[in-house]
């Protein structure tokens, strides 16, 4: 595949690289993220995969402008509506600040998301069925309930959970909600810290860990999933168990994480792109939604951190003995 065209936002200005070559107008997917990470990168690989398997390759048959924001969402806001004023064919939103920024950008432009928590909550729809006419997608509402069930299996004496989260991210408030409510049925309490930017989080877990806490399990979202290593290198020193949102955090440190698979649902969301481009009309594409959590671990930083899984835990892995795969 060609390098797709790139959209960056820095320092409050965009740039453009890659411009358009004369010739033919060719169908031009804008792909809009908030920033790098993890499952960024993994939702990425697999929506490009999606193109590659149907034949359609940038800058023969279709034309991709890649935009980052660079964990500004002001940036992300301006960056959807110069896609939106280009014209494009179609933009891909990636996160719920990104399909916010969309939303805002365009009622007419067909606009697929993902790894969205709740799409709901950007006004996209009210139901799978009932959504604005221009939008469908796949919604990634985390299995929060899942990793603290896994955490009380784990750590059966564990009281305190503390967690970071992001007020910048209407989908960290709503996880952090989520986390509060299936605390209390679990007898855990959530002990909270917010962060402002990725420079914030080493100073934010410190604080944390001050807090008497048990377990750390922070909120996945695109600014703490971005910074995950220093998270692990916390819980490594202060042998404090580490448990991730996302599959991907066991490579950056977690002793275990729940989670989807970000490639999968990035490939699915490159399946619903092509079905777009093909003329299938996004009103009548309802809203999908990932449902097969995954459980993934790594028994070294386990070791490190204080934490010996039990049998039923390394059975539903997959992966006795494995250390630091990250995903299944």
């Amino acid at each position: 595949m060609r390098k797709p065209g790139i959209i960056l936002a820095a320092a409050g200005a965009l740039f453009l690289f890659a411009c358009r070559p004369a010739g033919p107008l060719l169908y031009t997917i804008g792909y809009l993220q908030l920033l790098d990470s993890p499952t960024n990168a993994d939702v990425r690989s697999g929506f490009l995969r999606a193109l590659e398997d149907a034949g359609l390759k940038d800058g023969v048959n279709i034309r991709l402008r890649m935009a980052n924001g660079f964990g500004d969402i002001a940036a992300v806001q301006r960056l959807a509506q110069t896609l939106a004023d280009e014209k494009v064919d179609m933009i891909v939103a990636v996160s719920t600040p990104g399909l916010q920024a969309a939303l805002m950008a365009t009622r007419t432009i067909p606009i697929v998301f993902t790894s969205v928590a709740n799409p709901y909550l950007t006004r996209a729809g009210i139901s799978p069925a009932e959504h604005q006419a221009n939008v469908t997608g796949i919604a990634s509402t985390a299995p929060i309930r899942q990793g603290l069930e896994l955490i009380r299996e784990t750590l059966p004496s564990a009281r305190r959970v503390g967690t970071l989260w992001s007020p910048s991210e209407r989908n960290s408030e709503y996880y952090l909600e989520l986390a509060r409510a299936a605390a209390a049925d679990l007898g855990f309490e959530i002990v909270a810290v917010p962060v402002a930017n990725p420079s914030e989080i080493l100073l934010s877990a410190e604080r944390l860990v001050t807090k008497k806490i048990d377990v750390l399990y922070p909120i996945s979202d695109n600014v703490i999933n971005a910074s995950f290593e220093t998270l692990g290198k916390v819980a490594d020193e202060n042998g404090i168990p580490l448990i991730g949102g996302f599959l991907l955090s066991t490579r950056s440190g977690a002793s275990a994480a729940v989670g989807w698979d970000f490639d999968d649902m990035g490939y699915r969301s490159g399946k619903l792109a092509i079905r777009i481009k093909n003329g299938e009309s996004p009103a009548r594409i309802p809203f999908q939604a990932m449902s097969d959590v995954k459980v993934s671990l790594n028994v070294e930083a386990a070791s490190r951190q204080g934490i010996t899984f039990p049998p039923a835990v390394l059975k539903r892995a997959g992966e006795p003995g494995a250390a630091g795969n990250g995903r299944d």
